[in-house]
Parts: C-alpha cells; sequence; structure tokens
C-alpha cells in the first residue's frame, strides 16, 4: 500500500537534521503553493528525504555543492545483472535525479533568494549537471504494436493530460 502525504510529512521531523528538516517543510510549502498534486509533492519529499536520511546527519544540504554526494546516493540504487537482468534500477536512478534535482534548484533559485526567480527562469547549479543514464534494454513492443503517426495525433487531441502522452511515447519508442 502506498504511503500517504500525511504520513511522509510526518517523516520529515524526524531527520536528525533540523535544518535540512526546514528545509524540507519549506519546499513543501512550495511545492503546496505552486499548485502540484499530491502524489507529486509526495514521491519528492520521499526522494529528499531518503537523501537527507543517506548524507551525514551533520551535512546542510546548503553546503552541497558538488555532486559527489548526489551520485554517491543515486548509485546507491544500481542493482547487479543477478539483481536485476533487465536494468530497470536505471528508472529508479533517473526518477531519483530529477527529484533531487528539482529540489536542489528549488534551494539553489527560490529558497535562498527570497523568493527568487519564477520556475520557467530557473537555473540550475553547475553542480547538478548530471546526465541520464539510458537504458539499453530492447522494447517490448514489436514493430506492428507501434503507432502511427497518425495514431498519435488522434490520441492527443483527446488526452487532457499530455504527460501521459509523453510517457506513453517513451515507453513505445524508448526515448
Amino acid at each position: 500500500m502506498p504511503t500517504k502525504l500525511a504520513t511522509t510529512v510526518r517523516k520529515i521531523d524526524t531527520l536528525s537534521n533540523k535544518e535540512n528538516s526546514d528545509l524540507i517543510k519549506r519546499f513543501h510549502d512550495f511545492m503546496i503553493s505552486n499548485g502540484s498534486s499530491e502524489r507529486h509533492q509526495n514521491n519528492n519529499l520521499k526522494v529528499v528525504i531518503s537523501f537527507a536520511n543517506f548524507v551525514d546527519h551533520n551535512v546542510s544540504f546548503v553546503c552541497i555543492n558538488t555532486c559527489k554526494e548526489i551520485l554517491s546516493f543515486l548509485d546507491s540504487k544500481i542493482k547487479s545483472k543477478q539483481e536485476d537482468s533487465d536494468q530497470k534500477w536505471i528508472t529508479t536512478w533517473n526518477d531519483y535525479m530529477h527529484r533531487i534535482k528539482h529540489f536542489f534548484r528549488w534551494l539553489h533559485n527560490c529558497s535562498l533568494i527570497n523568493g527568487g526567480p519564477s520556475v520557467e527562469n530557473w537555473t540550475t547549479p553547475a553542480f547538478l549537471q548530471i546526465r541520464e543514464k539510458r537504458t539499453k534494454r530492447v522494447s517490448p513492443y514489436l514493430e506492428s504494436e507501434l503507432w502511427e503517426k497518425q495514431d498519435l495525433l488522434t490520441a492527443i487531441k483527446y488526452e487532457p493530460y499530455k504527460r501521459k502522452i509523453i510517457y506513453l511515447l517513451r515507453i513505445q519508442y524508448n526515448i
């Protein structure tokens, strides 16, 4: 059963580093004010809390300015070929990377600069220039199962959430 947002929010107070705990609470407030869905908030908070538990309790998020700690955390998600022959861990690695990047972009653009620029004008700090891992998996779809251009255009017209279309494209075409 998935963890509810309220449960995840309560876990913020259990962190040993109170400065990081306060930053995560402010990040949560930002997501609420930005209109993020509860699921998006929950997923982001779970990753950031996990990262906070991973780093030394004496290390403040504000002091992290190299990718070493972030990559160390992300690399803890790597599984061997025996554990994960399809390398599905790459999806987890990329998802965690994007969520941590989002948090640190918020931290460096909004939190530290009294509100800072709008999300569209955020800059990515140099230490967050981490590339996505690409999977070498062969697509599970047969050539005959892939959508034609006209099929995609028809689906896009009726789908209220464009994100779902992008997700389908990534799955089908291994983008």
